[in-house]
């Protein structure tokens, strides 16, 4: 069956490029390449090696921003490694890599290391990085993704954050666990990842220790600090559900509340669609200023105010707890793919909806579609391949919603739940691309589809109605009043597209 030919030869063509231009092959002695070969961000990421652990350590002031750090990589060299990078932006005091001085330079986001001697392929490797700095005040690579607030700080962002507050591999192919402790003054409270397992005071100082246990790509690592309302119990299968507010929230605090604390609820309604919840803790976190934006932090999304500002949103619940298959569990092999992480977290808001009887996901399509002309620059973005500038535009969220509709037309209920399942089954904790997607859709269904999704993924322009495209003829006769579900969808969108 022919399957987008074109586009797998050039694929691969550009992947024998990249193998090519590596500074070492594997098994042979030379320095890790300092990216991991994404078209959009050649910068991110780094060869050489694989990090299974990260252990973060830092004191944070809230009072000047300032913040001082010792992180220990655990990774694996996939070479005879004599140098390798990681991604970071702070200051430097030394590294150690297997409990032995290194030498360093560091130029931007690159800080490339050359240990006193090669490290042997497949070995155990330790990397230790002393460093401080002012993160608010530190931009790299023209951008400043750390959030200052009154009380703290967020170190919240996609794609990039990690490298503001601790060095690694920063790039979705290089999951690792965490283990992230925080040092604060007493009276200030730390958000981060999966299960908070200590909490300790000293000298005015409080230390908050969290771990996640499970595979997490950089971006999805964050640290909150400030005055939150911190609440632990029961979720979803028992698991922890750990949800913080700001105490600044003031009059979205109500409205916060009613949509975060039914994030169990939500995990189970997703968990009958996706399958298995594929972490060990649920949660949210609600800032009161520094970010429009929510962000799906593996295990606790975080949540800006403003979403909150016309009542209780569900929509961006589902959204965010969506991309915890979507995004968390498979991550995008390269940020070309994006659409696999935003436009299955979308889509889960009209099945939300749909279940909730405020709109069908037929509805929604026909609305989305029948209220965007043509000629809108809208359908100009090609949501499986937007361009870096365009990663998170509209079309990704919104376009990539209606193709996974049109393709439960084209396929049926059935089998687009099948190729669901299978695809959260086989690629958990590891990244995906579309073509993959593609590939198996085709495997699940029985049907050939290279034309669908090459009008909806690929192809700028509206897709026409047609039995091939999955669009029925009632997208073009949609009602005026559009579904209940609409201004909250609209609003989450609006806000997500903020975030850039």
């Amino acid at each position: 069956m022919f399957r987008r030919q074109g586009l797998r030869v050039a694929a691969a063509a550009c992947c024998a490029a990249a193998f090519l231009a590596t500074p070492a092959l594997a098994g042979s002695d030379g320095p890790g390449a300092p990216g991991v070969g994404d078209d959009y961000f050649p910068g991110y990421g780094n060869g050489g090696y694989d990090v299974s652990h990260y252990d973060v350590q830092v004191r944070y002031r809230p009072a000047d921003d300032y913040l001082q750090g010792t992180t220990t990589i655990v990774a694996k060299p996939t070479q005879n490694l004599t140098a390798f990078n990681l991604d970071f932006a702070l200051k430097v005091k030394s590294v150690l890599v297997n409990g032995q001085r290194a030498q360093f330079e560091h130029d931007g986001l690159e800080l490339t290391v050359t240990p006193p001697r090669t490290l042997p392929q497949g070995s155990l490797a330790t990397f230790v990085v002393e460093y401080d700095g002012v993160p608010s005040t530190v931009e790299a690579g023209g951008i400043k993704p750390w959030i200052r607030t009154a009380d703290g700080a967020l170190a919240i962002g996609q794609p990039e954050i990690s490298s503001w507050w601790f060095p690694g591999n920063d790039h979705p192919r290089d999951k690792a666990t965490f283990d992230i402790a925080v040092t604060v003054p007493d009276g200030t409270e730390v958000l981060a990842n999966g299960v908070n397992t200590g909490k300790s005071s000293l000298a005015g100082q409080t230390t908050w220790q969290w771990r996640t246990t499970k595979p997490t790509a950089t971006y999805l690592a964050f640290m909150a600090v400030g005055q939150y309302e911190i609440s632990t119990k029961p979720g979803a299968f028992g698991q922890p559900f750990v949800t913080a507010y700001s105490d600044k929230l003031g009059e979205y605090e109500g409205a916060a509340k009613a949509s975060i604390e039914r994030t169990p609820e939500v995990v189970e309604f997703l968990s009958g669609l996706f399958g298995e919840y594929p972490f060990e803790a649920q949660g949210g976190v609600a800032t009161s200023e520094g970010m429009s934006f929510a962000l799906e932090n593996q295990t606790r999304p975080t949540y800006s105010h403003l979403f909150f500002r016309r009542g209780a949103n569900m929509s961006v619940v589902v959204h965010e707890i969506a991309h915890q298959w979507f995004g968390d569990s498979i991550s995008v092999d390269t940020w070309r793919n994006i659409w696999l992480n935003e436009g299955f977290a979308s889509y889960a808001e009209w099945l939300w909806s749909e279940a909730q009887g405020t709109g069908t996901a037929q509805q929604l399509f026909d609305h989305y579609y029948s209220s965007t002309p043509a000629d809108d620059p809208f359908w100009q973005v090609k949501p499986g391949d937007p361009g870096a500038a365009n990663v998170f535009h509209g079309a990704v969220y919104d376009r990539g919603a209606m193709t996974l509709h049109a393709l439960r037309n084209v396929v049926g209920d059935a089998a687009l739940l099948d190729i669901t399942r299978t695809w959260v089954a086989e690629k958990r904790y590891q990244t995906g691309t579309i073509e993959e997607f593609i590939e198996l859709a085709e495997q699940r269904s029985g049907k050939q589809l290279d034309e669908f999704f090459e009008a909806w993924l690929f192809t700028p322009g509206k897709p026409a109605v047609g039995a091939a495209t999955g669009v029925p003829a009632s997208a073009t006769t949609a009602s005026l009043v559009p579904p209940p579900a609409v201004a909250e969808i609209d609003a989450v969108h609006e806000r997500v597209h903020d975030h850039d």
